[in-house]
């Protein structure tokens, strides 16, 4: 059986991802960053994990 690493959660993906956005450079990544950001947050206030997840994913693939 394969140890797999954990997934973590929404709380703590969302905190990392607010780090990464504060501390990128000002412009368009960023920009698009924190619209996936705030995105994100409505999904886990409606509480659908999945899509906040997509959206977290997104703002960090923005800031690449």
């Amino acid at each position: 059986m394969e140890a797999k690493s954990p997934v973590p959660n929404t709380a703590e993906k969302m905190k990392s991802v607010k780090t990464a956005c504060d501390s990128a450079q000002a412009g368009p990544k960023k920009d698009a960053a924190l619209k996936h950001y705030h995105a994100a947050e409505k999904a886990q206030t409606a509480k659908n994990d999945g899509e906040c997840h997509r959206e977290l994913n997104a703002a960090t693939q923005a800031l690449v």
